[in-house]
């Protein structure tokens, strides 16, 4: 039997080794998905189409208050578990979320989901349905549209429950080509197993 000391040390050891690899590891993905964005995600948001539609919705609701902002989110939220979903239809149905999905339908399982936010954070279009309609007050938003016209904003990796596979989300600044000003942001979720 090993004494109690010794046992306590060798799990202690034992724990150690496991999260310095843990941490090593964490970290692998950030190079990959870095040239991912440069190599691939930053031809996709040259798109006139997604470019012009963020321009639109930056115009449209340029007077929205973040009191209305959350209220539409809430309508969203609300909207993922109802039969009925118009808002999340009419975006589902938009030329831009019918583009990400070709996007996300051509990595062939390396990503998982595309979207793009205006410079408000709220959702211009999508591959699949988020769960949630505004993302101003998140990472992937306030990293890349708040930072500037070359961020990029890689988090960390997550095991993802419905597809029992660990992603990670890359997201980035979209820059309307006419003028240099940042317009939206895009959010790319990646199975970095595929990488």
């Amino acid at each position: 039997m090993i004494p109690k000391t010794l046992r306590k040390l060798l799990l202690a050891t034992s724990f150690v080794a496991v999260m310095s690899t843990s941490a090593m590891a964490a970290g692998a993905h950030v190079a990959p998905l870095e040239a991912y964005a440069q190599d691939t995600v930053a031809q996709w948001i040259a798109n006139s189409v997604i470019i012009d539609a963020i321009k639109a919705q930056n115009i449209a609701n340029a007077d929205l208050t973040e009191a209305q902002i959350i209220d539409l989110d809430n309508v969203w939220r609300a909207e993922t578990d109802a039969s009925s979903r118009p808002m999340i239809d009419e975006i589902l149905a938009n030329a831009v979320s019918a583009l990400l999905a070709n996007y996300k339908d051509a990595s062939m399982g390396m990503v998982t989901e595309i979207f793009i936010m205006d410079n408000k954070g709220m959702n211009v279009g999508q591959s699949d349905v988020t769960s949630d309609y505004w993302q101003g007050d998140e990472g992937k938003w306030q990293k890349t549209y708040l930072v500037g016209p070359e961020a990029v904003f890689v988090d960390e990796v997550e095991m993802d429950e419905s597809s029992q596979t660990l992603q990670s989300q890359l997201s980035m600044s979209i820059v309307d080509p006419a003028s240099g000003e940042v317009i939206g942001a895009i959010t790319v979720g990646v199975n970095v197993d595929e990488l």
